[in-house]
């Protein structure tokens, strides 16, 4: 099978139910967001994670590629495909809540940094909070599953925590941001 079609040599591509749109539809950027942020996870498992962080990152993936399919598939088309639900988030926040047991309260903002797993967990967290702000203006637009906004909300706390939690269990120092200097 060739990995060309070339159907979309003409700025359309399709979503799940043969609906046609641009490739810069609001749809189309929000699962090419989730993807992206899929693949920054991917080069964040390439680091050496404890086995457990490994595995709570690949379900994030199998969750994003759900999360895609539901941002690709109209909530109102007849296609049976896997959609986010609110257990997803639930999840998530019972991830957060324990990380943070161990983790010193903050007062002020951090510098992103830390270990090289550490850093590269918050610029997953921007890349969510990008994928967020996408999803938002798509919602606006668009009737969407609506476990899907607190999902990529909480998903960007999600990779902050794992990001301090990655970088306290790596003995790496947070930078605390003075504000105005």
């Amino acid at each position: 099978m060739k990995i060309y079609t070339k159907k979309g040599d003409r700025g359309e591509t399709s979503l799940f139910g043969g609906q046609k749109v641009d490739k810069n539809s609001l749809r189309v950027e929000a699962y090419g967001k989730a993807d992206e942020l899929n693949s920054l996870i991917g080069v964040i498992i390439a680091e050496e994670v404890s086995k457990n962080v490994l595995a709570k990152l690949t379900r994030i993936q199998n969750e994003l590629f759900v999360l895609g399919t539901d941002l690709a598939t109209p909530i109102d088309v007849k296609v049976k495909v896997p959609r986010i639900k609110k257990t997803n988030t639930s999840k998530l926040e019972k991830e957060i809540d324990n990380w943070q047991k161990d983790l010193p309260g903050l007062k002020n903002f951090i510098v992103p940094g830390g270990s090289s797993a550490g850093s590269k967990l918050h610029l997953a967290r921007a890349t969510s909070r990008c994928l967020e702000r996408i999803v938002v203006s798509l919602d606006r637009h668009d009737r969407l599953n609506p476990a899907i906004l607190p999902y990529v909300n909480r998903l960007s706390d999600w990779f902050f925590v794992l990001a301090r939690h990655t970088n306290f269990v790596a003995n790496a120092k947070e930078t605390v941001w003075k504000g105005r200097g």
